[in-house]
């Protein structure tokens, strides 16, 4: 009978998941082959060009780096913070005696064994101690773009750094430092669901496919409506930014 119970968590949290990767799978596809079609590309351009404003102009503008850079790991920082919060409650939760451990047995569907309300517990542990590395990784590469960004143009000739030291070589510190908060934010979100688990299977499939199409919704730049004047602009410019661009 407890095999039975668990069909539903067998078939609908791995079709929840799937909801996930197939989309970030398809997102990064996108981010590639049309990256001014979607947010992060279109952001990855920007950072790359405001770090070559910030290193031609350092001078004026070092003051305003080291600020937008704070506000960056700021966020990282309070991301990984409540990642690794939840880990110590899960944690708790799992070395506990306490009914906590168990769901509401009369209005949950799914299996209720032992086995798989640790399940839960540990699968929910494993996803945001991953989204915790992520994003002290993310902090990492970001602290050291942060150093290198001011570093002046007459210091870095006079060394023998001065052929590494560039202005892409910061960019792509700082995109490797976003790549990895976007993974530990995108691991966070697909913990929401899992989380909802806890209450049975059946609201893991829902609440994906709503998660998926929030995300859709602000991922994906969307050109409906706009006009072919703007289409034309953003065709131009994108062979111009391509190169900037992830």
């Amino acid at each position: 009978m407890e095999w039975r119970k668990g069909y539903l968590d067998l078939v609908l949290v791995p079709l929840g998941l799937l909801f996930h990767i197939a989309y970030n799978l398809w997102l990064i596809h996108k981010v590639r082959s049309q990256p001014l079609h979607t947010i992060i590309g279109i952001n990855s351009a920007g950072r790359r060009l405001w770090v070559q404003a910030i290193i031609k102009d350092n001078e004026k503008k070092n003051i305003l780096a080291v600020q937008t850079i704070r506000n960056t790991i700021m966020g990282s920082t309070l991301m990984a913070t409540t990642s690794i919060v939840l880990c110590s409650g899960l944690a708790a939760v799992l070395s506990s005696t306490y009914s906590v451990k168990r769901p509401l047995y009369d209005s949950v569907f799914g299996a209720h064994g032992d086995f798989v309300v640790a399940l839960k517990y540990v699968v929910l542990l494993l996803v945001f101690l991953f989204a915790f590395l992520c994003h002290s990784l993310s902090i990492r590469f970001v602290n050291q773009a942060n150093f290198l960004i001011n570093v002046p143009p007459a210091a870095a000739a006079a060394s023998s750094a001065a052929s590494i030291i560039t202005a892409d070589y910061v960019a792509d510190l700082l995109e490797k430092g976003f790549a990895l908060n976007t993974v530990g934010n995108r691991l966070f979100y697909a913990a929401l669901p899992l989380l909802l688990w806890i209450f049975g299977p059946v609201l893991v499939v829902f609440s994906s496919l709503t998660m998926v199409l929030i995300l859709y919704n602000l991922d994906v730049v969307c050109e409906e409506g706009k006009g072919n004047s703007w289409k034309k602009k953003r065709n131009n410019n994108e062979n111009e930014m391509e190169e900037c661009s992830v």
